[in-house]
């Protein structure tokens, strides 16, 4: 009877949860919350519940690539050194709850839909006072600070839903300031150059915060260190301040030794491939030494036995994550050249598959052949699909595309992502050589395709 009790509460609560989602995703989009830029809309929210986004110190997140994973990180270390730490990244992969979490687990169905019933009559309130109705992305960023102010947490890490300057988790004020490295991406709403976005991203150093920069190109690095010192904002960057000092493969990942703000520490496992993660790491490193430090100070470090716990916990989903073996499916969520480039290095680093069939998911609005031009080298043949949003690229556009850079021998298109899956594990199995190496299968080119493939490959 309890048991068919409980079972009974857990359909109830997903199907509370699922209207709730719903009447979310019915909202201004995403990508199109950023029309008119402002920070009033959020801000009177946020008025109107409290300021629930002052409630704990922040830890600031902004960049083009690696922001969700390092958050993550900072998260993961926060919690070894018995930090409560609140989350909140974008986009999700597979449930919108995944944005907000509460000591590294997504808040439960229950707590989600409870905390948007709490913030809808304020919504309601504010809905009639502003140019448009609030968007998905102002709402969700609402509902995190209040889930937040609720628990109550120890710190927020909040990474930035697009830009900086304007992106409604602005409202908060970093206490440290991530950037990890700038390209160009969403060009139509940023700018076209990275300098250009640069200037938008900056915006989330705030006075007395202190930055921690990742490695960055001259022209990003010179509008980044202006605005720290228009607002006398301490400067931490990698490769001065902060460094990978070394890193060798290891079996699910690489081991590491850091150079961080107030120590050395060496024995780091970390369990995500690619050498860009390095530098994630490190950067989540300063990130916590600056936060828990209060500052940049020179000192004996943190203690190295939490910092290779804290690591050592570290998941990143849809991040060069294996969801399957015989033959190997591996997904990645990168979107934009600058991405495709970093996980075409990682997978030919970390894996031997022969042959690597590609299942590609793009959006419209990306770089699509600076993407293909990323993957071409690294990929035996291109299986072209597309994803179930109003976004995506067509399969047979995007197939188009490829074949003008991949040739037409080695591009397929299956509209369906399911198809697509279960040709691209065919053709690994049927190509695969008989040697040591074996074939894999890389699904990638948008977040939403590895989100959408991790639930047909039961992931969770």
């Amino acid at each position: 009877m309890a048991a068919r009790d409980a079972d009974a509460q857990a359909l109830e609560a997903a199907a509370a949860y699922s209207e709730v989602e719903k009447a979310l995703l019915a909202r201004l989009p995403e990508h199109k919350s950023v029309a008119g830029p402002t920070l009033e809309r959020i801000r009177l929210l946020c008025e109107l519940l409290g300021e629930p986004q002052h409630a704990a110190p922040v830890v600031h997140l902004t960049g083009t690539n690696g922001k969700t994973t390092t958050a993550r990180m900072v998260d993961s270390l926060l919690g070894a050194f018995g930090v409560r730490a609140g989350r909140l990244t974008s986009p999700h992969l597979a449930e919108v709850r995944e944005r907000i979490t509460l000591a590294g687990q997504p808040v439960s169905h229950e707590r989600f839909v409870q905390a948007y019933h709490e913030i809808m009559p304020f919504v309601d309130l504010a809905d009639p006072r502003l140019d448009r109705p609030l968007s998905f992305f102002e709402i969700v960023t609402a509902l995190g600070f209040a889930i937040f102010a609720d628990a109550p947490v120890d710190a927020a890490v909040l990474e930035v839903g697009l830009g900086g300057r304007f992106d409604a988790t602005n409202v908060a004020d970093g206490k440290v300031a991530v950037v990890t490295p700038i390209a160009v991406d969403h060009a139509q709403y940023l700018g076209n150059t990275p300098a250009e976005i640069a200037g938008e991203k900056s915006g989330i150093i705030k006075p007395g915060a202190v930055a921690v920069i990742a490695q960055q190109e001259v022209e990003v690095a010179e509008v980044l260190m202006r605005r720290a010192a228009e607002v006398g904002a301490t400067v931490a960057r990698e490769g001065l301040e902060f460094g990978v000092v070394a890193r060798e493969l290891a079996v699910g990942g690489q081991q590491l030794t850091l150079q961080g703000l107030t120590g050395m520490y060496d024995g780091i496992f970390l369990p995500l491939h690619g050498a860009y993660q390095a530098h994630n790491a490190v950067c989540a490193l300063a990130a916590v030494e600056a936060f828990l430090a209060g500052g940049v100070t020179e000192g004996e470090g943190l203690d190295a036995d939490l910092v290779r716990a804290g690591f050592a916990d570290v998941r990143s989903p849809g991040r060069l994550e294996v969801v399957r073996r015989g033959p190997t499916v591996v997904l990645d969520a990168a979107h934009n050249p600058h991405g495709a480039n970093a996980t075409a290095e990682a997978i030919t680093e970390a894996f031997s598959f022969d042959p690597l069939i590609g299942v590609v998911g793009v959006m419209r609005d990306k770089d699509v052949e600076g993407v293909l031009e990323a993957f071409e080298p690294v990929l035996t043949r291109i299986i072209c699909t597309e994803n179930s949003t109003a976004r995506a690229m067509p399969a047979a556009e995007l197939a188009e595309y490829a074949t003008d850079i991949f040739g037409e021998d080695r591009v397929e298109i299956a509209p369906r992502l399911d198809d697509a899956l279960e040709l691209g594990v065919q053709l690994a199995e049927e190509s695969g050589s008989s040697g040591l190496a074996a074939g894999g299968v890389l699904v990638t080119g948008s977040v939403i395709t590895a989100g959408e493939a991790r639930v047909l490959l039961g992931g969770r």
